[in-house]
């Protein structure tokens, strides 16, 4: 057993698999914290590094592509701190840290682990149910349909469609944008008749606007890691997208509906902010530029 336990937290490597345990330091940021140990096959591997940094050291561990929906949901956006694949290491025990690089890279090796990128998750994402309140609302996700309820301070176009229910089957893909405390990010569900809007998050129902607490709004990739794992694998979609090119001719994935479903979306999303409007729900202003959103998005 190799292994190096840190402030940051600890990796325990078997031979077969780098099980990664979260600090209990406060200096721990609380995505990490709250994703809990993650055991990650070797299989899932595709490398490991040992950073040097001026006062200490970082281990890195890198995934095969398209192996961890976490990484596959989040891609590459969370920071740093709380990314769970990098330990950072104290001065004093950079060699144990070498040494459980050393003995992850000799595995790889024996076994003959494959670098390309791998064609189904090899890590189950966190586990449902799984609920996070955010700065614009609560997003649930129970493992076949995921619930937005809306906060006082999201936008009234938002609460006064009330709650949002999503069947698993119907979402394409999930979107997520970290709120990086300058700027603003986002948790985008997006369904088979939304793939075509462009509606900013503050307008979109299908969307979180992430505005507040940095370190609460960055749990919301929980839910976006849970729902990820469920829908089908990335290698499918490309698989498909391939075979309608082969059959069709080339044709961007955007045209995934046809003109008469696109047609039909629009006019629906136009009746229902018409409704919204006639019951005085929204003003004047907020009609034309929601509606002159919607129009731009089609």
């Amino acid at each position: 057993m190799a292994e190096i336990i840190q402030r940051d937290g600890a990796w325990a490597f078997d031979g077969s698999t780098v099980r990664i345990t979260p600090g209990l330091h406060r200096s721990v940021p609380l995505f990490r914290q709250t994703y809990g140990e993650i055991s990650v096959p070797l299989e899932a591997v595709s490398g490991v590094v040992l950073e040097p940094e001026r006062k200490r050291g970082r281990l890195r561990l890198r995934l095969r592509e398209g192996a961890d929906p976490l990484l596959q949901a989040t891609g590459g956006r969370l920071p740093d701190a709380a990314d769970p694949y990098r330990l950072a290491v104290e001065v004093d025990r950079t060699g144990v840290a070498e040494y459980v690089a050393e003995e992850i890279r000799r595995a790889l090796l024996l076994d003959q682990v494959p670098k390309e990128p791998a064609k189904a998750y090899l890590l189950p994402g966190p586990p449902v149910p799984v609920s996070v309140r955010s700065s614009d609302g609560t997003v649930s996700f129970d493992g076949t349909r995921v619930r937005i309820d809306w906060a006082d301070t999201s936008e009234r176009v938002k609460r006064a469609t009330g709650p949002r229910v999503i069947d698993l089957g119907d979402l394409v893909r999930v979107e997520w944008l970290p709120n990086s405390g300058h700027e603003d990010g986002f948790l985008r569900f997006v369904t088979r008749e939304t793939v075509f809007s462009k509606l900013p998050p503050e307008k979109d129902p299908y969307a979180l606007d992430l505005w507040g607490s940095v370190r609460r709004d960055l749990l919301t990739a929980l839910v976006a890691t849970a729902v990820t794992a469920r829908l089908p694998h990335p290698s499918t979609r490309a698989a498909a997208g391939n075979h309608e090119s082969g059959a069709h001719g080339s044709r961007p994935a955007s045209a995934a509906l046809p003109a008469a479903d696109h047609h039909d979306v629009l006019l629906r999303r136009l009746r229902e902010l018409g409704e919204l409007y006639r019951e005085g729900v929204l003003t004047d202003e907020e009609f034309a530029r929601t509606k002159a959103a919607v129009l731009r998005g089609f």
